[in-house]
């Protein structure tokens, strides 16, 4: 990605991407271009877990450190987890636990996407020239206004650090849906315990039109609807409090601000 970038190439390309495999077969170094995405990316997804884990370690709920997983996809990893060993018995630190991670994650978020939009480039058509074109989330499109005003987003390159914000961005908005046991699930479960399997089910439905945009709706949607309102119950008498209430509606706005309907497209190479 960093070579693509600084040789004025799309982001994802194929067969470029399969040549560059092969180069670096004959020159391991060439791996260390990748550090800029890569450290961005794992510093987003480890700010994340470790909001969950240190909120556990202050409750005294029994978690495993943060795991991370490596996979061969267009990002290079399924992400991060930590294992909960011990239940919650309390809705005020269900909350606490759910909503600190995409909190954590979203501050490493902000300087992540302003320094890699800050370094990115305006090549005129470059982003529709690749197999893959990324969506804008509402985010990104407003730090692009700011800094190339009146620069449509097909015709930024992004920095790779840019790039890795993007992922945290995704990641962030689908951690934050309202469905199951997602940081989003726990939020909506600790304010609307009663309706929580119908309201979350209905989320996991909403899911199924929007494939339209993106096919990858449908593959979360159908998983979503066999798990999306299972969850441990919680008999708690104590309601949530202010501070809890605001900040429940940052972390919607933090979701509405990374979320994108159409987060991947195809580019013209791959028509």
């Amino acid at each position: 990605m960093a070579l693509k970038f600084e040789s004025n190439q799309a982001a994802f390309d194929l067969e470029a991407d399969l040549n560059f495999f092969a180069e670096v077969f004959h020159n391991p170094k060439l791996l260390l271009l990748g550090l800029p995405f890569s450290l961005t990316l794992l510093t987003i997804l480890m700010a994340h877990e470790l909001g969950h884990y240190l909120t556990c370690v202050y409750y005294r709920i029994d978690a495993s450190p943060p795991y991370f997983l490596p996979a061969p996809s267009l990002t290079g990893t399924f992400g991060a987890f930590i294992r909960l060993r011990s239940p919650i018995y309390s809705m005020r630190q269900l909350f606490d636990v759910g909503v600190a991670g995409p909190l954590a994650g979203f501050v490493f978020i902000l300087p992540a996407l302003s320094i890699g939009v800050a370094y990115s480039r305006v090549i005129p058509g470059l982003a529709e020239q690749g197999d893959i074109v990324f969506g804008t989330p509402p985010l990104l499109s407003l730090f692009e206004h700011f800094l190339f005003p009146g620069v449509p987003p097909s015709d930024i390159s992004l920095h790779p650090i840019a790039r890795a914000a993007w992922v945290g961005m995704f990641a962030t908005a689908l951690n934050l849906l309202p469905i199951g046991q997602l940081d989003g699930g726990h939020i909506l479960y600790s304010f609307f315990s009663r309706w929580f399997k119908y309201l979350s089910r209905t989320f996991a439905f909403l899911l199924l039109p929007m494939g339209y945009f993106w096919k990858g709706w449908i593959v979360w949607a159908i998983f979503f609807l066999f798990t999306g309102w299972k969850r441990p119950a919680i008999y708690d008498s104590q309601t949530m409090d202010r501070p809890r209430l605001i900040l429940g509606l940052l972390a919607a706005i933090i979701f509405l601000v990374c979320f994108s309907i159409q987060p991947i497209r195809e580019g013209l190479a791959a028509r």
